[in-house]
């Protein structure tokens, strides 16, 4: 079995963040979900917990950051063209996500990012499979 990912995020509003992702095409998994819980599903294997910031508290003794004032973590989601990159963003931004960086250009590799209602960063970001074969990271 593949490992499976659950990246798990503070929410202030538990419905307009189901209703932003629900806009962008992803979906839910009500098994793991509740009135505090909503389990987005990225992919069979990549997950994320949104939890109310209440809910969130009870996990951990440290303040949870303000993501409007800090970044946390960038957030970044493969595509399969750059045309998906551009989808995405314009879905995101069209749906009430924020503006963050400038498009990535680098011929070979297109990103574009957005800001989710509770200013997560997320990136999307398109590589070009012929140029990436055999380069090492």
């Amino acid at each position: 079995m593949p490992q499976m990912i659950f990246v798990n995020l503070p929410v202030k509003d538990l419905e307009a963040s189901k209703n932003f992702f629900g806009k962008l095409g992803y979906g839910f998994n009500p098994q793991f979900s509740d009135e505090t819980t909503a389990c987005l599903i990225i992919s069979d294997t990549i997950f994320f917990m949104l939890i109310t910031e209440s809910r969130f508290k009870e996990f951990t003794k440290k303040e949870i950051a303000d993501a409007e004032k800090t970044t946390e973590a960038i957030i970044c989601l493969s595509a399969d063209s750059r045309a998906k990159v551009d989808e995405m963003a314009d879905a995101a931004l069209a749906s009430g996500g924020f503006p963050a960086n400038d498009p990535m250009d680098e011929g070979f590799m297109y990103g574009r990012s957005f800001e989710d209602p509770d200013h997560h960063l997320w990136e999307v970001m398109w590589m070009d499979p012929e140029a990436v074969e055999g380069r090492q990271v």
